[in-house]
């Protein structure tokens, strides 16, 4: 019998992608402190956020008893131009500033994913290049106005209505959209989950 998979992450996207490749699992988002370190690079940034998510609610579980043999999968998302990390936008200003950096230019944008288990948590990143066209000002304002871009890292949704904005990309898409599906199933197995056949 399999273990239970648990996502530690209230991410509507990266539970669509876990359905999509057809993995069982539940729920338990990781409540962390999601600040940046001192001149912490944005590599290790991300990695320890997949690592520290994962490893918070994994000892959540073993603190309840309620579920000892459980894998927890972890996961974060960040942009970066420049050596410049692109979380989440904080405002219209802080989108618009943003948006100018990422116009006509490549932006490269980090997905780390942790999975905690009885014998260890087990992490890697995978970095996808983005390319983006042009962006001007009116469609930065109109783009915020639609709600897509404020809780996404790097202020769009590659999936969503920012996808116009996408010339090329070269890597991972579904780590784009927040969870590289190839390294998530194939860390998977290694805990003994495998997804069930539809």
């Amino acid at each position: 019998m399999s273990p239970q998979l648990i996502l530690a992450s209230q991410s509507p996207r990266r539970a669509e992608l876990l359905n999509q490749v057809g993995v069982n699992f539940i729920t338990c988002p990781a409540d962390v402190d999601e600040t940046p370190l001192e001149d912490e690079p944005p590599l290790q940034y991300v990695l320890r956020m997949a690592k520290l998510k994962s490893e918070t609610v994994w000892n959540q579980q073993q603190a309840s008893q309620s579920n000892s043999e459980c894998v927890v999968l972890g996961s974060d998302t960040i942009g970066e131009i420049n050596g410049q990390v692109l979380v989440k936008p904080q405002d219209l200003n802080d989108f618009l500033q943003m948006q100018q950096l990422m116009s006509n230019t490549t932006h490269y944008v980090h997905t780390s994913i942790a999975v905690s288990t009885p014998t260890g948590t087990f992490a890697e990143v995978v970095t996808t290049e983005v390319e983006f066209g042009v962006i001007s000002e009116a469609d930065s304002h109109w783009y915020w106005q639609t709600g897509e871009p404020q809780d996404k890292a790097g202020g769009y949704a590659i999936q969503g209505l920012g996808g116009q904005f996408v010339k090329q990309i070269k890597g991972s898409y579904s780590a784009v959209v927040g969870l590289p599906l190839y390294e998530t199933v194939r860390l998977l197995k290694h805990t003994g989950i495998t997804p069930h056949e539809r």
